[in-house]
């Protein structure tokens, strides 16, 4: 049986630089119908909890650490047992929001999570935070961009931690390198394709955001 995916929009606030944003958040469960990971738990544990419906977690991803990604995964470990995985260059910002909780384990570009007989592989997509990451499943063609890529164009850098010519360089040579009718599901807001993005790569040169 192949994965699926389900998704669920999480409620809460963002805060960086001494700023606060309300915001909604995309969460992604991929798995069949006996086990999953979930990619982002942000904000509401017993909601991740509830759409799981009984399934075994088998890890909680993390595509960056930005508060609104993660402000839920300590909970959502400590009631299923799953793992916490992050890229280490994202530790700096995962200890602003819990100091007192590390990851469980480390994402590497390259390297290949399988759930329910699906591939997941860890593309380092560096700009929006240093470490994050998005995750390509080709049998599902689909990419988790977390807040790299999203419909209309990058993700926004113009706070700590953030890069924009990275950023750039990242969905040039790692996103735009996937197939065209790939599937983007992003961190918030809808979906789109590579096909869809690609061509506007100049033009988000330009504006340089």
């Amino acid at each position: 049986m192949t994965a699926r995916i389900d998704h669920l929009v999480t409620s809460g606030t963002f805060a960086l630089d001494g700023g606060e944003w309300d915001v909604d958040n995309n969460v992604w469960i991929v798995g069949d119908d006996s086990e999953a990971v979930v990619i982002d738990a942000a904000h509401d544990a017993a909601a991740i909890r509830a759409a799981l419906g009984g399934r075994t977690l088998r890890a909680i991803i993390c595509t960056h650490a930005h508060n609104d990604h993660i402000d839920a995964a300590p909970a959502l470990a400590a009631a299923t047992g799953a793992p916490i995985l992050l890229h280490p260059d994202d530790l700096p910002l995962w200890e602003r929001t819990h100091p007192d909780r590390a990851p469980d384990g480390e994402l590497a570009d390259g390297q290949e999570l399988e759930i329910a007989g699906t591939v997941l592989k860890v593309l380092h997509t560096p700009g929006h935070a240093p470490g994050a990451v998005s995750l390509y499943a080709p049998e599902l063609s689909t990419v988790f961009t977390g807040d790299t890529l999203f419909q209309g164009g990058p993700g926004a850098t113009g706070r700590s931690f953030s890069h924009f010519p990275t950023i750039v360089d990242s969905i040039r040579d790692r996103l735009f390198a996937l197939p065209e009718a790939t599937t983007v599901r992003t961190g918030h807001g809808d979906s789109t394709t590579i096909g869809a993005e690609a061509p506007h790569l100049d033009e988000w040169i330009a504006r340089g955001h």
